[in-house]
Protein backbone atom coordinates (compact mmCIF):
# COMPACT_ATOMS: atom_id res chain seq x y z
CA UNK A 1 0.00 0.00 0.00
CA UNK A 2 1.29 3.62 -0.99
CA UNK A 3 0.90 6.00 1.47
CA UNK A 4 0.93 9.19 0.20
CA UNK A 5 3.99 11.24 0.81
CA UNK A 6 3.86 15.25 1.09
CA UNK A 7 7.27 15.89 -0.83
CA UNK A 8 5.44 14.99 -4.01
CA UNK A 9 4.37 18.37 -5.03
CA UNK A 10 8.11 19.88 -4.34
CA UNK A 11 9.47 17.14 -6.24
CA UNK A 12 7.41 17.70 -9.18
CA UNK A 13 8.23 21.02 -9.15
CA UNK A 14 11.65 20.70 -8.90
CA UNK A 15 11.18 18.09 -12.17
CA UNK A 16 10.33 21.63 -14.09
CA UNK A 17 13.22 23.40 -12.82
CA UNK A 18 16.21 21.69 -13.15
CA UNK A 19 17.53 18.30 -15.69
CA UNK A 20 18.09 16.03 -12.38
CA UNK A 21 16.06 15.31 -9.39
CA UNK A 22 18.48 14.03 -6.59
CA UNK A 23 16.09 13.16 -2.96
CA UNK A 24 18.57 12.16 -0.47
CA UNK A 25 17.69 11.09 3.37
CA UNK A 26 18.03 7.86 5.76
CA UNK A 27 17.81 4.32 4.82
CA UNK A 28 14.20 2.81 4.03
CA UNK A 29 12.85 6.15 4.10
CA UNK A 30 10.59 5.68 1.40
CA UNK A 31 12.77 7.51 -1.28
CA UNK A 32 12.55 4.47 -4.05
CA UNK A 33 8.72 3.84 -3.32
CA UNK A 34 8.33 7.66 -4.12
CA UNK A 35 9.92 8.14 -7.13
CA UNK A 36 8.93 4.82 -8.62
CA UNK A 37 5.15 6.25 -7.81
CA UNK A 38 6.39 9.72 -9.29
CA UNK A 39 8.32 8.41 -12.48
CA UNK A 40 5.72 5.63 -13.69
CA UNK A 41 7.22 3.80 -16.48
CA UNK A 42 10.58 5.35 -16.93
CA UNK A 43 13.70 3.51 -16.80
CA UNK A 44 14.84 2.32 -12.93
CA UNK A 45 18.13 1.24 -12.58
CA UNK A 46 19.38 0.07 -8.91
CA UNK A 47 22.98 0.65 -8.20
CA UNK A 48 22.54 -2.26 -5.16
CA UNK A 49 22.19 -4.38 -8.05
CA UNK A 50 26.23 -5.60 -8.50
CA UNK A 51 26.14 -6.17 -12.05
CA UNK A 52 24.57 -2.65 -12.66
CA UNK A 53 27.13 -1.07 -10.47
CA UNK A 54 30.00 -2.61 -12.08
CA UNK A 55 28.68 -1.39 -15.29
CA UNK A 56 28.30 2.27 -13.96
CA UNK A 57 31.78 2.12 -12.18
CA UNK A 58 33.64 1.06 -15.13
CA UNK A 59 31.99 1.93 -18.02
CA UNK A 60 30.39 5.45 -17.05
CA UNK A 61 30.75 6.96 -20.17
CA UNK A 62 28.65 4.26 -22.24
CA UNK A 63 26.28 3.70 -18.75
CA UNK A 64 23.52 6.10 -20.32
CA UNK A 65 24.07 4.66 -23.80
CA UNK A 66 22.36 1.41 -21.95
CA UNK A 67 19.79 3.57 -19.85
CA UNK A 68 18.94 6.73 -21.96
CA UNK A 69 17.28 9.65 -19.80
CA UNK A 70 14.90 9.97 -19.13
CA UNK A 71 15.71 7.57 -16.49
CA UNK A 72 15.67 6.93 -12.66
CA UNK A 73 19.11 5.65 -10.83
CA UNK A 74 18.54 4.29 -7.63
CA UNK A 75 21.52 3.99 -4.89
CA UNK A 76 23.17 7.00 -7.08
CA UNK A 77 26.23 7.41 -4.48
CA UNK A 78 27.83 4.39 -5.14
CA UNK A 79 28.40 5.62 -8.73
CA UNK A 80 29.28 9.36 -8.48
CA UNK A 81 31.72 8.53 -11.57
CA UNK A 82 28.43 9.16 -13.50
CA UNK A 83 27.52 12.43 -12.56
CA UNK A 84 29.73 14.18 -14.97
CA UNK A 85 27.92 12.41 -17.75
CA UNK A 86 24.99 13.24 -16.39
CA UNK A 87 26.33 16.65 -16.60
CA UNK A 88 27.00 16.67 -20.35
CA UNK A 89 23.15 15.30 -20.85
CA UNK A 90 21.53 17.98 -19.08
CA UNK A 91 23.84 20.79 -20.56
CA UNK A 92 23.47 19.11 -24.45
CA UNK A 93 19.66 18.97 -24.43
CA UNK A 94 18.51 21.61 -22.06
CA UNK A 95 15.41 19.55 -20.81
CA UNK A 96 14.12 18.92 -17.52
CA UNK A 97 13.51 16.17 -15.54
CA UNK A 98 15.39 14.11 -16.90
CA UNK A 99 17.24 12.14 -14.30
CA UNK A 100 15.74 11.30 -11.20
CA UNK A 101 18.19 10.63 -8.55
CA UNK A 102 18.07 9.12 -5.25
CA UNK A 103 20.96 8.07 -2.09
CA UNK A 104 20.92 7.14 1.13
CA UNK A 105 24.41 9.05 1.75
CA UNK A 106 25.34 12.76 1.78
CA UNK A 107 28.88 12.72 2.49
CA UNK A 108 30.91 12.15 -1.24
CA UNK A 109 27.88 12.18 -3.23
CA UNK A 110 27.21 16.60 -2.00
CA UNK A 111 30.52 16.67 -3.15
CA UNK A 112 30.83 15.34 -6.69
CA UNK A 113 26.95 17.15 -6.77
CA UNK A 114 28.53 20.00 -5.71
CA UNK A 115 31.13 19.82 -8.21
CA UNK A 116 29.76 18.40 -11.10
CA UNK A 117 26.20 19.63 -11.22
CA UNK A 118 25.59 22.75 -9.61
CA UNK A 119 22.79 24.63 -10.69
CA UNK A 120 21.43 21.96 -13.07
CA UNK A 121 20.45 19.46 -9.76
CA UNK A 122 17.23 20.31 -7.10
CA UNK A 123 17.93 18.41 -4.08
CA UNK A 124 15.38 17.24 -1.44
CA UNK A 125 15.47 15.38 1.66
CA UNK A 126 13.05 13.15 2.95
CA UNK A 127 12.62 11.55 6.35
CA UNK A 128 10.42 9.05 7.78
CA UNK A 129 6.69 9.76 7.66
CA UNK A 130 5.28 12.71 9.56
CA UNK A 131 2.73 12.94 11.61
CA UNK A 132 0.61 14.63 8.97
CA UNK A 133 1.34 11.66 6.26
CA UNK A 134 0.43 8.80 9.07
CA UNK A 135 -2.91 10.49 10.13
CA UNK A 136 -3.85 11.73 6.52
CA UNK A 137 -3.76 15.02 6.63
CA UNK A 138 -3.41 16.80 3.05
CA UNK A 139 -2.15 20.17 4.78
CA UNK A 140 1.40 20.46 3.49
CA UNK A 141 3.11 24.15 4.66
CA UNK A 142 6.00 24.24 7.20
CA UNK A 143 4.84 25.29 10.25
CA UNK A 144 4.95 28.77 11.85
CA UNK A 145 3.36 29.58 14.50
CA UNK A 146 1.34 32.58 13.28
CA UNK A 147 -2.31 33.50 12.88
CA UNK A 148 -2.23 32.57 8.97
CA UNK A 149 -1.04 29.17 9.49
CA UNK A 150 -3.25 28.19 11.87
CA UNK A 151 -6.26 29.78 9.90
CA UNK A 152 -5.26 27.46 7.40
CA UNK A 153 -4.42 24.43 9.74
CA UNK A 154 -7.55 24.67 11.55
CA UNK A 155 -9.37 23.44 8.14
CA UNK A 156 -7.41 20.40 7.82
CA UNK A 157 -7.00 18.96 11.17
CA UNK A 158 -6.81 15.31 12.48
CA UNK A 159 -7.49 14.43 16.13
CA UNK A 160 -4.93 12.21 17.56
CA UNK A 161 -4.77 10.06 21.12
CA UNK A 162 -2.35 10.79 23.70
CA UNK A 163 -1.55 7.09 23.63
CA UNK A 164 -1.53 6.80 19.87
CA UNK A 165 0.94 10.00 19.83
CA UNK A 166 3.89 7.59 22.63
CA UNK A 167 3.56 4.27 20.26
CA UNK A 168 4.36 6.59 17.09
CA UNK A 169 7.40 7.78 19.37
CA UNK A 170 8.46 4.50 20.46
CA UNK A 171 7.96 2.91 17.60
CA UNK A 172 9.10 5.61 14.92
CA UNK A 173 7.63 6.87 11.62
CA UNK A 174 9.56 4.17 9.31
CA UNK A 175 6.77 3.35 5.97
CA UNK A 176 7.19 0.04 6.28
CA UNK A 177 6.44 -0.19 10.18
CA UNK A 178 3.55 2.10 9.80
CA UNK A 179 2.39 -0.14 6.70
CA UNK A 180 2.70 -3.25 8.72
CA UNK A 181 1.60 -2.60 12.55
CA UNK A 182 1.99 -6.31 13.13
CA UNK A 183 5.88 -6.02 12.94
CA UNK A 184 8.31 -6.40 15.37
CA UNK A 185 10.11 -3.11 16.19
CA UNK A 186 12.69 -4.26 17.62
CA UNK A 187 13.60 -6.83 15.03
CA UNK A 188 13.07 -4.31 12.26
CA UNK A 189 15.51 -2.09 14.13
CA UNK A 190 18.00 -4.76 14.76
CA UNK A 191 18.19 -5.67 11.42
CA UNK A 192 17.98 -2.10 10.24
CA UNK A 193 21.26 -0.78 12.29
CA UNK A 194 22.96 -3.93 11.38
CA UNK A 195 22.12 -3.30 7.50
CA UNK A 196 23.28 0.20 7.99
CA UNK A 197 26.36 -0.04 9.53
CA UNK A 198 27.44 -3.05 6.85
CA UNK A 199 26.52 -1.00 3.63
CA UNK A 200 26.28 2.69 4.62
CA UNK A 201 29.24 2.96 7.55
CA UNK A 202 31.56 1.28 5.55
CA UNK A 203 30.96 2.84 2.52
CA UNK A 204 31.47 6.12 4.48
CA UNK A 205 34.91 6.08 6.31
CA UNK A 206 36.92 3.11 7.94
CA UNK A 207 35.62 1.89 10.95
CA UNK A 208 37.89 -0.39 12.90
CA UNK A 209 35.36 -1.30 15.80
CA UNK A 210 31.83 -2.02 14.91
CA UNK A 211 30.94 -2.83 18.42
CA UNK A 212 32.28 0.90 19.38
CA UNK A 213 30.71 2.39 16.39
CA UNK A 214 27.10 1.06 17.70
CA UNK A 215 28.16 1.96 21.01
CA UNK A 216 28.48 5.65 19.63
CA UNK A 217 25.19 5.69 18.73
CA UNK A 218 23.76 4.51 21.69
CA UNK A 219 24.98 7.01 23.84
CA UNK A 220 24.73 9.32 21.39
CA UNK A 221 20.98 7.88 21.36
CA UNK A 222 21.11 8.69 25.46
CA UNK A 223 21.99 11.87 25.31
CA UNK A 224 19.76 13.26 22.79
CA UNK A 225 18.31 16.95 23.12
CA UNK A 226 21.55 17.88 24.56
CA UNK A 227 24.34 20.09 23.86
CA UNK A 228 26.99 18.00 21.97
CA UNK A 229 30.10 16.96 23.89
CA UNK A 230 32.45 15.32 21.97
CA UNK A 231 34.91 15.00 24.44
CA UNK A 232 32.37 13.16 27.25
CA UNK A 233 31.34 11.23 23.84
CA UNK A 234 34.94 9.70 23.43
CA UNK A 235 35.99 8.83 26.49
CA UNK A 236 31.88 6.79 27.16
CA UNK A 237 32.81 5.11 24.04
CA UNK A 238 36.73 4.85 24.59
CA UNK A 239 37.94 6.40 20.63
CA UNK A 240 39.59 9.75 20.14
CA UNK A 241 37.51 12.91 19.94
CA UNK A 242 38.79 13.14 16.56
CA UNK A 243 37.23 9.21 15.56
CA UNK A 244 33.90 10.42 17.64
CA UNK A 245 33.85 13.91 15.42
CA UNK A 246 34.25 11.69 12.28
CA UNK A 247 31.56 9.74 13.43
CA UNK A 248 29.23 12.19 14.31
CA UNK A 249 29.84 13.52 10.67
CA UNK A 250 28.79 9.88 9.38
CA UNK A 251 25.49 10.36 11.32
CA UNK A 252 25.04 13.26 9.98
CA UNK A 253 25.61 12.28 6.29
CA UNK A 254 23.57 9.28 6.57
CA UNK A 255 20.48 10.91 7.76
CA UNK A 256 20.43 9.27 11.32
CA UNK A 257 20.89 12.78 13.62
CA UNK A 258 20.65 16.29 12.77
CA UNK A 259 22.25 19.11 14.78
CA UNK A 260 20.17 22.02 15.95
CA UNK A 261 22.34 24.96 16.19
CA UNK A 262 21.93 27.99 18.47
CA UNK A 263 20.73 31.35 17.76
CA UNK A 264 23.10 34.10 18.18
CA UNK A 265 24.27 36.97 16.74
CA UNK A 266 27.50 39.42 17.47
CA UNK A 267 25.24 40.97 19.92
CA UNK A 268 24.37 38.11 21.78
CA UNK A 269 27.75 37.43 23.93
CA UNK A 270 25.90 35.09 26.54
CA UNK A 271 24.70 32.80 23.81
CA UNK A 272 26.03 29.30 23.70
CA UNK A 273 27.53 28.27 20.75
CA UNK A 274 26.81 24.56 21.09
CA UNK A 275 24.27 22.57 19.06
CA UNK A 276 21.52 20.67 20.19
CA UNK A 277 22.32 16.98 18.84
CA UNK A 278 19.10 14.64 17.78
CA UNK A 279 17.85 11.70 15.51
CA UNK A 280 15.01 11.98 12.85
CA UNK A 281 13.80 9.39 13.96
CA UNK A 282 12.71 8.64 17.61
CA UNK A 283 11.43 4.77 16.85
CA UNK A 284 15.46 3.97 16.05
CA UNK A 285 16.84 5.70 19.22
CA UNK A 286 13.89 4.08 21.01
CA UNK A 287 15.57 0.80 20.12
CA UNK A 288 18.87 1.94 21.11
CA UNK A 289 18.63 3.03 24.38
CA UNK A 290 16.24 -0.41 25.15
CA UNK A 291 12.74 0.89 25.72
CA UNK A 292 10.99 -1.99 25.69
CA UNK A 293 7.27 -0.22 25.23
CA UNK A 294 5.66 3.32 24.91
CA UNK A 295 4.13 2.81 28.51
CA UNK A 296 8.07 2.70 30.04
CA UNK A 297 9.30 5.43 27.75
CA UNK A 298 6.54 7.70 28.56
CA UNK A 299 6.68 7.95 32.34
CA UNK A 300 10.69 7.21 31.93
CA UNK A 301 13.31 10.26 32.89
CA UNK A 302 13.67 10.01 29.31
CA UNK A 303 10.43 10.96 28.00
CA UNK A 304 10.68 14.63 28.13
CA UNK A 305 13.87 14.50 25.79
CA UNK A 306 12.21 11.80 24.24
CA UNK A 307 8.66 14.52 23.12
CA UNK A 308 11.15 16.81 22.42
CA UNK A 309 13.04 15.31 19.77
CA UNK A 310 9.78 14.09 18.09
CA UNK A 311 7.77 17.11 17.90
CA UNK A 312 11.40 18.97 16.43
CA UNK A 313 12.08 16.60 14.00
CA UNK A 314 8.40 16.72 12.96
CA UNK A 315 8.51 20.55 12.33
CA UNK A 316 11.99 19.73 10.26
CA UNK A 317 9.37 17.08 8.22
CA UNK A 318 7.15 20.29 7.87
CA UNK A 319 10.06 22.30 6.29
CA UNK A 320 11.86 19.06 3.98
CA UNK A 321 8.87 18.49 2.75
CA UNK A 322 7.47 21.77 1.38
CA UNK A 323 11.24 21.54 -0.64
CA UNK A 324 13.30 23.59 2.28
CA UNK A 325 16.48 21.70 2.49
CA UNK A 326 18.17 23.84 5.16
CA UNK A 327 14.94 25.00 7.59
CA UNK A 328 15.00 27.92 10.07
CA UNK A 329 15.86 26.55 13.02
CA UNK A 330 17.73 27.09 16.26
CA UNK A 331 17.23 27.12 19.69
CA UNK A 332 18.26 29.75 22.52
CA UNK A 333 20.19 29.30 25.49
CA UNK A 334 23.02 31.46 27.31
CA UNK A 335 25.35 31.50 30.30
CA UNK A 336 22.71 32.15 32.75
CA UNK A 337 21.23 28.93 31.56
CA UNK A 338 17.76 30.82 30.24
CA UNK A 339 16.87 28.70 27.31
CA UNK A 340 14.35 28.41 24.42
CA UNK A 341 13.36 25.03 23.40
CA UNK A 342 12.82 26.28 19.58
CA UNK A 343 13.21 29.70 17.47
CA UNK A 344 12.08 29.66 14.06
CA UNK A 345 12.92 32.44 11.81
CA UNK A 346 11.35 34.03 9.04
CA UNK A 347 11.01 36.92 7.37
CA UNK A 348 13.41 38.85 9.69
CA UNK A 349 11.19 37.34 12.80
CA UNK A 350 12.21 34.87 15.26
CA UNK A 351 9.26 32.72 16.22
CA UNK A 352 9.64 31.11 19.70
CA UNK A 353 8.80 27.31 20.79
CA UNK A 354 8.79 25.69 23.68
CA UNK A 355 8.25 21.64 23.69
CA UNK A 356 6.48 20.30 27.07
CA UNK A 357 5.38 16.62 27.23
CA UNK A 358 2.14 17.46 29.94
CA UNK A 359 -1.16 18.42 29.07
CA UNK A 360 -1.43 21.45 31.68
CA UNK A 361 0.75 24.39 30.11
CA UNK A 362 1.21 27.48 32.26
CA UNK A 363 1.71 31.22 31.49
CA UNK A 364 5.54 31.11 33.28
CA UNK A 365 6.12 28.73 30.49
CA UNK A 366 6.51 31.16 28.32
CA UNK A 367 8.81 33.75 30.49
CA UNK A 368 11.99 33.07 28.90
CA UNK A 369 10.43 34.22 25.37
CA UNK A 370 11.37 38.09 26.89
CA UNK A 371 14.93 37.21 26.47
CA UNK A 372 14.22 37.74 22.77
CA UNK A 373 12.79 41.63 23.76
CA UNK A 374 16.52 42.69 25.20
CA UNK A 375 18.28 41.56 22.06
CA UNK A 376 19.67 44.15 20.14
CA UNK A 377 18.20 44.01 16.35
CA UNK A 378 15.93 40.91 17.13
CA UNK A 379 12.34 41.38 16.00
CA UNK A 380 10.36 38.84 18.26
CA UNK A 381 7.13 36.94 16.79
CA UNK A 382 3.88 34.84 17.65
CA UNK A 383 5.31 31.78 20.01
CA UNK A 384 3.86 29.41 21.50
CA UNK A 385 3.93 25.94 23.87
CA UNK A 386 3.30 22.50 21.76
CA UNK A 387 2.03 20.16 24.26
CA UNK A 388 -0.26 16.95 24.68
CA UNK A 389 -3.16 19.67 25.57
CA UNK A 390 -6.15 19.10 23.01
CA UNK A 391 -7.16 23.23 22.12
CA UNK A 392 -5.58 25.91 20.55
CA UNK A 393 -5.82 28.30 22.85
CA UNK A 394 -3.87 31.90 23.56
CA UNK A 395 -1.74 31.58 26.92
CA UNK A 396 -0.44 34.93 27.00
CA UNK A 397 -0.21 37.90 24.76
CA UNK A 398 0.17 36.51 21.21
CA UNK A 399 1.80 33.16 22.50
CA UNK A 400 -0.69 30.09 21.79
CA UNK A 401 -0.87 26.75 23.25
CA UNK A 402 -0.14 24.67 20.71
CA UNK A 403 -2.24 21.06 20.26
CA UNK A 404 0.99 18.80 18.61
CA UNK A 405 -1.42 17.52 15.84
CA UNK A 406 -1.55 21.58 14.95
CA UNK A 407 2.61 21.13 14.03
Amino acid sequence: MYIKRHIEEAVETVSKMFGAVLVTGARQAGKTTLLKNLTGNMKYVTLDDPILLASAANEPATFFKDFPPPVFVDEIQYAPNLFPYIKMYIDSDKKKGQFYLSGSQQFQMMKNVSESLAGRIGILSLSGLSLREISGTAFNKPFIPNDEYFDARRKDIKEILYSDIWNIIHRGCMPELTANPFFDARIYYANYVKTYIERDVRSLTQVGDEVKFLQFMTVLAATGGQLLNLASLSRDVGVSPPTAERWLSVLKASNIVFLLEPYHNNLTKRAVKTPKVYFHDTGLMAYLTRWPSSETLKTSAQAGAFFENFVIAEIIKSFYNAGILEPPLYFYRDKDQKEIDLLIYENGVLHPIEIKKYADPNRGDTDNFDILDRIPGVKRGTGGIICMYDKLITLKGEDRVIPINFI
